[in-house]
This record gives C-alpha cells, structure tokens and sequence, in this order.
C-alpha cells in the first residue's frame, strides 16, 4: 500500500489489518459488503457508461411525499436549458423565500461528465461563502472518502439538492424541495452519471422521495428517474465528524457503491 493510500485511510480513521507470517506491507483494508435480498441487473446510462454485470437492488421502501423526486418534473423553463441556460437561471431563480436573504447561489461543481454525481443536502455559510459546494473540514473529509475509493473531486460532479443556505443550517422545508430540486433534476440529466451518491439523510429522503430512516436506505441500489440510475445512500461527511466511529460503516458504503458503479455484484 503506498504511502498516499495509507493516508486517506487514516483520515477516515480505518484500521489496517497485516497478514500474520506475511510482509510487512500485506495489508488488506477493510472491504465488507451490505446483505441486501433482491438481484437486478444494472440499467444501462444513458451516455452507454454501461456495466454489464448484476447488482443487488431494492426500490425506495417508502410512498413518495408530495412534490419529491419520484413524480416531480423540471418546470418548462428548466427542462431543456443546457448548463448556460440552467446556471443563470439558478442564479437568478426566486422561487422560494431562501433568496431574500443568500449572498450567491450554490450551484454544483466538478466534471459535467462524471461518472459518479455527489448529492448533498444544501450549501453551509462557507459554501455559500465560496460559492461550491462542500468545503472546509466537511470538504476536506469528503474529498479523502472520494479519493480513497479512486474517485478524487475533479474527477466527480458535486451538486446539493438546495441552491441557496437555510437559514441556521436548518433542514430545507417541503416546498423549498419542491422549488429547487428541478435545478438537481436537470443536472442530473446533462451529466448522466453511472451512480448518484447521497450522501446524508436529508439529500437521500429528497431525491428518492421517501422517509425512510437512513440506516435502512444504506446497503441498497436504489432508483432514480426514468432512466433509472443507480444511487447509493451514505454519511454525511458533517456527520463523520460529529461521530468518527461511523467512519468505518462509510468505508463499507463506499466500497458498495463501487461494486455497483463497476457492475460486479458483491458477495453476501
């Protein structure tokens, strides 16, 4: 394992195990795999980023709420808009009472042609502040799960369900999701990710249209849209921080979603 390597996973605080008898450098990471109970096969993308072989899949476990993403379509004004068109009008978007009081909209960052697209919950007072989404010590914790995995930031698109700060940090309300997710639904749509990665309760319940309890969403291939993408629940990273010893459970999230972006199923 190379030094680099070493790092990340220290910075998501993993132990590292050494084969008994063997080198010094033998050294296997910690990689276990949810048990989830349905086999389906992974819908092929829509940019043909396609795998070909089965993941374990389960639909959201809960009705869609009123207005979430299973049965909201973009507004006529947002649905065909390419980037240009959907950047300034997020800029200038007051649909919700959230701009009265923002300094700038959040739009998303990274690479519109990702493989993998990471879905937060809304922008904190320094994202808002810098403009992207997740920085400071959230960032820098998100960035070394990514890296650790082979998917460093660049090489993601990164995008929150909200564009603009809540006030107080304050979970978004029902109709600021129903305002705004049309901006993440179409986002979605132009980079046309191989795997969307939630990462915390409140950007999962949103995009997938359910309330379910985190801890039974993680584990488990979900669906979104008509193309039916692949997503993956996880941690928040802000949460991480607040509970290190949750960082081992992200590391098996991880190592999940990669068995599903690469189209191996992984072992029960």
């Amino acid at each position: 394992m190379d030094q680099r390597r070493a790092g990340l996973l220290e910075a998501m605080a993993l132990e590292r195990y050494v084969l008994r008898g063997g080198p010094a450098d033998s050294i296997i990471e910690p990689v276990m795999a949810p048990t989830v109970a349905v086999v389906a096969p992974l819908p092929t993308s829509t940019t043909n980023r396609s795998a070909t072989a089965t993941v374990r899949s389960v639909r959201p476990l809960a009705a869609p709420a009123p207005g979430a993403a299973a049965g909201l379509q973009p507004p006529p004004e947002t649905a065909d808009l390419d980037w240009v068109g959907l950047e300034a009008a997020v800029a200038g978007c007051r649909r919700c009472g959230l701009c009265e009081a923002r300094t700038q909209t959040v739009f998303g960052v990274g690479d519109r042609a990702a493989r993998w697209l990471i879905v937060g919950e809304a922008p904190g007072p320094d994202e808002e502040r810098q403009g992207e989404p997740f920085v400071g010590r959230v960032g820098q914790l998100l960035n070394a799960m990514l890296q650790s995995i082979g998917h460093p930031r660049p090489t993601v698109y990164i995008a929150n369900v909200l564009k603009c700060r809540p006030p107080s940090n304050q979970d978004p309300t029902p109709e600021q999701v129903r305002q705004c997710l049309p901006n993440l639904q179409r986002q979605i749509e132009l980079v046309a990710p191989d795997l969307i990665l939630c990462v915390g309760r409140v950007a999962a319940q949103n995009l997938l249209g359910v309330d379910t309890p985190l801890a039974q969403l993680r584990g488990k291939v979900h669906r979104f849209g008509a193309a039916e993408l692949a997503v993956v629940v996880t941690y928040h990273p802000a949460y991480l921080l607040r509970s290190p010893s949750e960082k081992r459970k992200a590391w098996i999230d991880l190592q999940f979603a990669l068995e599903v972006a690469n189209g191996r199923r992984a072992a029960i």
